[in-house]
């Protein structure tokens, strides 16, 4: 998380990221995903934050550079925003990510977060337009939600989500790359992982392909 005020929080925030991008590296992944961080215990100040979060991504993107990995900043729906990750659109997102080369800093696409947002599909068609679509990631919005929220992301086709309309943004917007369906979801976890795996799978082809 980026958004800490003490300088000691947030020194020890800037290492530990810069581990994950040398971890990245040896993984031989090109890309990290970031969960940039909610407000700081007190404060309301969610504008200081964002600003908190572009200063960190000043220090990072030339590092992560050199290690040949891109930085991907994820929108989190609002309801993370207090204590998660006050980037809660793609417009907020984008806003930060285009301070920055788009070989250093990009966005995630993520249905579960931005699928409520009447502005995303033209701010997809930005982000691809500016080549910062580093990543596209899979959900359905499913309720009720889980006690904690975290893990209430639904398996395709059993929520709110058209996947294939979204898909279809973002392929128009010129995304060629990895699809991935990230189900945080304990009653799905409690599976077995192969049954998850070919249900997943049949519901892409069902709902997304």
């Amino acid at each position: 998380f980026f958004t800490a005020i003490d300088p000691a929080e947030r020194a020890a925030a800037l290492d530990d990221n810069r581990r994950a991008i040398d971890e990245a590296a040896t993984l031989g992944t090109d890309t990290l995903v970031l969960v940039s961080g909610g407000l700081p215990a007190g404060s309301k100040d969610l504008h200081g934050a964002r600003e908190r979060i572009a200063d960190a991504l000043g220090e990072l993107g030339p590092y992560a550079e050199q290690h040949g990995v891109r930085l991907a900043i994820e929108p989190l729906h609002p309801m993370y925003a207090a204590d998660r990750c006050v980037v809660s659109t793609l417009t907020q997102a984008l806003d930060l990510a285009e301070r920055f080369p788009a070989h250093q800093v990009g966005v995630t696409v993520d249905t579960y977060h931005i699928w409520w947002d009447d502005n995303a599909p033209a701010q997809i068609a930005r982000a691809g337009a500016g080549g910062r679509i580093h990543t596209f990631q899979l959900a359905d919005w499913t309720t009720p939600l889980p006690e904690g929220v975290l893990n209430g992301r639904g398996q395709i086709g059993d929520g709110s989500i058209d996947m294939r309309e979204w898909k279809g943004y973002v392929e128009a917007a010129g995304y060629t790359g990895a699809i991935e369906v990230e189900l945080f979801n304990d009653a799905l976890w409690a599976r077995d992982g192969r049954e998850v795996l070919a249900e997943t799978a049949a519901r892409f082809v069902e709902h997304a392909a």
